[in-house]
């Protein structure tokens, strides 16, 4: 059951840690999964309003969807979980979790079972959120009603494609020590993942739960080594049943808004969306990076409130 929390304070696994910033005003919410873990998720806007759910990627959180939060909750309610071991939810080591797409995609329907467990809800996603967004959409088609896609895949890379040189040194074991040891990996990405620079509160923002020791970031790395390169890897199935659904949401309506300068979904990965959902509206943005709400939530928001409303197609 949802549990609520006027502070963002750390399960068991964790230490306590407040997050306080005037960019993100917001209240704290937890839902306990099965096995125990707190799962962290904001919910802003009035319960019967019509339910937007935003879903952030690897290394981002809930923080990541702040300006679309507030562009939105005055007529929506806005639903914004943190995976578990990112943001503001436990910290499980890997003895307690299995940081795989599987889990996430299950994790993701429980909460939404018992937050959203009838209404149709509208998706927001981003990077590894569209892994574990569509995912789930895809496999219950009848909950979804419209679609907000943020430079992000899910289906399997393309044969002859391979990984930016960035994600394939996450990989590496020097990589891997530098991301759980040292948080190259978020402390990168607010380098490298936007076009413009970002302001100090914002970067600080991005990075802050995954400052600490390693355990507050074993996710980051856990999610770059979970992306599958071949049928051996585990989540490359999951990924695989889900690009055989995908045709299930065609007839949705689907918003494409998409960073141009993005060197994880390059033009490449929007040619394939393009061909999988040949209907959807898709929106350009030539100056914004792989963070696209980062570079450009003064153009997504409107767009996405408009279209959210019916009245962008």
């Amino acid at each position: 059951m949802p549990e609520n929390a006027g502070g963002s304070e750390r399960g068991p696994k964790g230490a306590p840690v407040v997050f306080e910033s005037p960019l993100y005003p917001f209240r704290s919410n937890f839902h306990r999964l099965p096995d125990g873990l707190r799962l962290h998720y904001l919910d802003e806007g009035a319960a019967h309003a019509a339910p937007v759910v935003m879903v952030h990627g690897n290394p981002t959180w809930s923080f990541y969807y702040r300006e679309m939060v507030r562009g939105l909750s005055d007529r929506h309610r806005c639903l914004v979980p943190d995976h578990v071991g990112m943001g503001l939810s436990d910290r499980p080591d890997d003895k307690r979790y299995a940081f795989t797409l599987a889990r996430r995609i299950e994790d993701f329907g429980h909460w939404l079972d018992a937050v959203e467990p009838s209404r149709p809800l509208d998706l927001i996603v981003h990077d590894w959120g569209g892994a574990i967004g569509i995912g789930w959409a895809a496999r219950n088609p009848d909950r979804v009603r419209r679609l907000v896609v943020l430079n992000t895949w899910a289906f399997n890379i393309p044969e002859g494609e391979g990984l930016p040189a960035s994600l394939k040194f996450a990989r590496t074991r020097l990589g891997g020590f530098l991301i759980n040891r040292f948080n190259a990996f978020s402390g990168l990405a607010v380098r490298m993942a936007t076009a413009s620079r970002l302001e100090r509160e914002v970067a600080s923002g991005l990075v802050a739960p995954y400052r600490g020791s390693p355990l507050e970031r074993l996710a980051t790395l856990r999610f770059v080594q979970d992306i599958p390169l071949s049928e051996s890897d585990p989540a490359w199935s999951v990924l695989s049943e889900t690009e055989s659904r995908l045709s299930s949401l065609a007839d949705k309506p689907i918003l494409i808004a998409w960073g141009g300068r993005d060197f994880v979904f390059d033009d490449r990965v929007l040619a394939i969306w393009r061909e999988i959902w040949p209907s959807a509206r898709v929106e350009y943005l030539a100056d914004a990076g792989h963070y696209v709400l980062e570079d450009a939530a003064d153009r997504i928001v409107p767009m996405a409130r408009d279209f959210l409303a019916g009245d962008g197609q």
